[in-house]
């Protein structure tokens, strides 16, 4: 943002009625005076006087904390002259603190060269001049500098002067401007990367470091560069994406409890499995479509393979002489010539064996 050209004045104070503690120049001097006042040259003719408060005073006393440099004190405002006149501007003071008095501003900590100390006790000098700026209301925005002069009429400065003078504040802006702007910047990079308030310009280089490697799949900044907010962007979209295709838990089962189902469904196949193999082994057995030697074979294929089982029974012939008594109920005869009973000779019938055959081996 462009800022207006600000409003500039040079205000005569007269040192005399600073006082000359112990024979030395002054190192406390009032550079501006409390509430409403005016310069005699009749200015200023934007507004009705210059204004100047102990809140106004305390943002001037803040500005002066901060510098790294002491505000100068020089001859006749030769600062601005030597634009004109291309001379040196030599120094007759320097001072760095600000302090608000009931009746104004003041520096308090002045330090006079040894030429400029003996030309104010001697009275060669006996007025000065501070250089500050002012808004369109009247109220003191700025210090600038300070002029040891003899020449009231100073309060008017020329045109060239004031162009020279605005040049100096525009770049002083500028410079303020620049930091209030890296600032904001390296506010926002702590908001960004997540780091604490106190985290130095290190401390976010280091962290910006990091996030290159990891979107540049450690090639630094070699590789090619990451369009970051088109990045955050899809994979926002992809969240959203996920988000709307989350399962319902209202519509669906979790995972453990179908495993708990499907064990519960297992037993309950198994148990009534067992049953229909029991029921059909001990039919079979009964009826003679399996031996007792049978049993558990037909049994283990019924666990396996029920439909197998029930194949087989299906097909096997009954067996009367396995499912009733082929006696009637009389003492079983026994065959004269082999010497075999009637369940050994019913079965030698069924399997084509001779008699004889099984009663040799029998005797064996």
């Amino acid at each position: 943002m462009a800022h207006k050209t600000p409003l500039i004045a040079a205000l005569t104070v007269d040192l005399s009625q600073l006082g000359n503690a112990d024979g030395e120049a002054p190192r406390v001097i009032k550079l501006l005076p409390a509430g409403t006042f005016r310069a005699r040259d009749g200015r200023p003719a934007e507004c009705a006087a210059w204004k100047l408060d102990e809140v106004l005073a305390a943002i001037l006393i803040a500005e002066a904390n901060q510098r790294e440099t002491r505000y100068v004190i020089d001859y006749e405002h030769q600062t601005l002259r030597s634009v004109e006149n291309g001379k040196p501007a030599p120094a007759s003071g320097w001072f760095s603190e600000l302090e608000w008095r009931e009746d104004g501003l003041y520096a308090t900590d002045v330090e006079w060269t040894d030429k400029a100390a003996a030309m104010i006790l001697a009275m060669e000098y006996l007025y000065l001049s501070p250089v500050f700026t002012y808004d369109k209301q009247g109220r003191v925005t700025g210090l600038l500098h300070v002029a040891l002069t003899n020449n009231p009429a100073l309060d008017e400065l020329p045109e060239l002067q004031v162009a020279a003078l605005s040049r100096l504040v525009s770049l002083t802006q500028s410079v303020s401007q620049e930091d209030s702007t890296m600032d904001e910047l390296i506010e926002q990079l702590r908001w960004l990367l997540n780091l604490p308030v106190g985290a130095t310009a290190d401390d976010i280089k280091a962290q910006l470091q990091k996030l290159v490697e990891q979107l540049s799949n450690g090639q630094g900044t070699a590789a090619a560069s990451v369009d970051l907010v088109n990045l955050v962007g899809t994979q926002q979209q992809r969240i959203a994406a996920l988000s709307a295709n989350q399962v319902d838990p209202a519509r669906f089962v979790s995972v453990e409890t179908m495993r708990a189902l499907q064990e519960q469904v297992a037993a309950l196949t198994t148990q009534q499995q067992g049953r229909e193999v029991d029921e059909l082994v001990v039919a079979a057995l009964s009826d003679g479509r399996l031996l007792t030697a049978q049993e558990s074979w037909a049994r283990d294929l019924g666990k396996s393979n029920l439909a197998a089982l029930q194949g087989y029974l299906a097909t096997a012939p009954k067996i009367a002489a396995l499912s009733s008594t082929q006696t009637q109920g009389n003492p079983p005869a026994g065959d004269p010539v082999t010497g075999l009973d009637a369940d050994t000779l019913a079965v030698c019938s069924m399997f084509g064996n001779d008699p004889t055959a099984v009663a040799a081996a029998l005797k064996e």
